[in-house]
């Protein structure tokens, strides 16, 4: 009787500690999220959350220090908690939180956020997406966006406080990625409101704004353009001209900036969730680079070309058959390619995002130096569907036999379909369907390409090589990303490193290469996660012969949204472990 009466007591006190420990958690989050809604009044828009949409955040360098604390003692009462007495499901919530909030700190410490742009977008940038992010149904809705126009040349002067600070210490971007940066700036310097991208909500309105209201809001609407926004662009590019771009750095390494050794290390363990090195990335680099260049050379064998590898991709940049003339013709092809692979994704996927998506330009201001394609989520809540970007600037730089690869990474299967889906679990902390770890949502991205061969496409030799092409790209960016942090090479290395191991054009080749120098450790991201994911794939259909099948291993990567690679591990071997328990 004793001893039940222990071991009743033992059960009870257990049960107890495990739901204190899961509400203690669950008041976190939600505490952390109700906090951020609030500091980042953007960020709560797009999460459809709509209290703040008359501000835009403060970013000033007391707010920074500020937020730092805050998040310093939510880790301490994360690190109360103990983690052995938590559900799975609540580890896995445990332990993304931590990484967030962990990473969050180090990258205040490091001074990250003085550089808050880099060399194809930045706050700027963002800032002139909010008419195709924002919903205007109301009077009110308006009013909340004319109030952010009011409220945007004092974003732009605390941001170039920040960028004031970092010219001080000498964290400020690298002088040969500068070139051409003025555009994200000189589009919105316009004449007349008419023509600024901020005045499209004002040329006509939706049935809920009232027809007495009309003339009130266009004429507000017109007023803080042409008061607000266009001189605010005006002071930020006379300050990135006259004192910013006079104090951008000769050297490009991120290894070269305050700290710059340590802050690297932290970006590619930031970026790729894993404890490697720049070496051992580097070295995985040059070995799929190997690989996957002998791919490419069967096929350019296959198709009886008379030439060496480089005389083969100079006919691919060269050769008009494989260019869109128009960018009509170009977005057609993209939203073809999309519409069928939608029709192939049952026989890859049980489950399937209830989110549509469309296929549009990227937008002038930014089409220059952009890349060739993105993926663009709604603001939660709203009908707006995703938009799976497409660069229709120069088009002889945008070659069709790579449309496939770009359709399938940013649309579907990659982005579109990852991204809704994790918008769209039940049962999670608001934080987890936000969560956007690069590693997992690139790495599927890449390995979304390479399922296109699984679904039928690349059915001509020229759009396979256009894959290889594109798996080769993120395998140089292994290469050339820690190549330029940490080994010393220069831009014009780096880029004719791109051009001599990939299909992509030379515009391309300049264009990423920059980013790479301006965002140093992202590009590792790709390559990392894609070669896991695989790797997890094989583990799996070894483990399970003819028990495996690939949609439920595929719901499986996505059942928890974005992830860790550790955590993603875990998870497929809880997958292995209950597939292979079924009869």
């Amino acid at each position: 009787m004793t001893i039940n009466v222990c071991l009743l007591l033992i059960l009870l006190f257990s049960g107890l500690v495990f739901a204190d420990n899961n509400s203690s958690l669950n008041s976190l989050f939600s505490e952390e999220w109700n906090y951020r809604l609030k500091e980042d009044p953007l960020f709560a828009t797009n999460a459809g959350n709509h209290q703040y949409d008359d501000r835009l955040p403060s970013v000033t360098k007391a707010d920074q220090d500020r937020r730092a604390e805050y998040y310093r003692g939510l880790l301490k009462k994360l690190n109360s908690i103990d983690r052995s007495t938590l559900s799975k499901q609540d580890q896995i919530s445990y332990d993304l939180f931590k990484y967030y909030v962990e990473d969050y700190i180090s990258f205040y410490e490091f001074h990250s956020y003085l550089i808050p742009l880099n060399a194809d977008s930045g706050f700027q940038t963002e800032f002139a997406h909010l008419p195709h992010q924002l919903t205007f149904a109301s009077v009110k809705d308006y009013e909340n966006y004319i109030a952010r126009l009011h409220a945007f040349p004092t974003y732009v002067q605390q941001n170039i406080e920040l960028m004031r600070e970092a010219i001080r210490i000498g964290m400020v971007l690298p002088r040969a990625v500068m070139n051409g940066f003025e555009v994200t700036m000189t589009t919105h310097i316009v004449d007349a409101p008419e023509k600024s991208v901020f005045y499209p909500p004002f040329q006509s309105f939706p049935v809920g704004v009232p027809e007495s209201e009309h003339q009130r809001l266009r004429a507000e609407g017109s007023k803080a353009i042409t008061d607000y926004v266009i001189p605010a662009y005006k002071t930020l590019l006379e300050f990135m001209q006259k004192e910013y771009l006079p104090h951008t750095r000769d050297s490009l390494a991120a290894s070269q900036l305050p700290n710059g050794e340590k802050y690297y290390a932290f970006l590619v363990r930031h970026f790729t969730t894993l404890p490697l090195t720049p070496e051992e990335l580097h070295q995985t680099g040059l070995r799929e680079v190997s690989r996957i260049h002998k791919e490419m050379e069967d096929i350019i064998r296959s198709v009886h070309f008379e030439g060496d590898f480089a005389a083969f991709l100079q006919f691919l940049r060269t050769d008009n058959r494989f260019y869109a003339k128009t960018p009509e013709e170009l977005l057609k092809d993209a939203a073809y390619i999309a519409k069928q692979m939608d029709g192939k994704l049952p026989s890859l996927f049980k489950t399937l995002p209830r989110t549509p998506y469309g296929v549009a330009p990227v937008p002038d201001y930014l089409a220059p130096k952009y890349t060739g394609g993105r993926y663009v989520e709604p603001p939660e809540g709203s009908t707006e569907p995703g938009i799976y970007w497409v660069n229709t600037y120069a088009l002889e730089s945008r070659p069709l036999y790579v449309l496939e690869s770009l359709t399938f990474h940013e649309a579907v299967p990659g982005h579109h379909l990852q991204i809704s889906l994790a918008r769209e679990l039940q049962n999670l902390p608001e934080f987890r369907k936000f969560l956007y770890i690069d590693t997992f949502g690139e790495g599927w991205g890449l390995y979304s390409e390479w399922l296109g061969l699984e679904a039928g496409f690349y059915r001509d030799p020229y759009s396979n090589f256009g894959r290889l092409t594109y798996e080769m790209w993120r395998a140089c960016r292994l290469v050339v990303d820690t190549g330029i942090h940490t080994k010393g090479w220069t831009r014009d290395q780096a880029m004719q490193y791109l051009a001599s191991n990939t299909a992509l054009s030379l515009h391309e080749c300049q264009t990423e290469t920059d980013r790479y120098i301006s965002w140093p450790g992202q590009a590792l991201a790709y390559k990392t996660g894609e070669l896991k994911i695989k790797e997890l794939r094989h583990k799996a259909e070894t483990a399970l012969g003819p028990k495996f099948d690939v949609r439920e291993f595929h719901d499986a990567i996505l059942a928890n949204g974005s992830v860790t690679l550790p955590i993603l591990e875990r998870m497929i071997d809880d997958y292995i472990t209950s597939a292979s328990s079924r009869q």
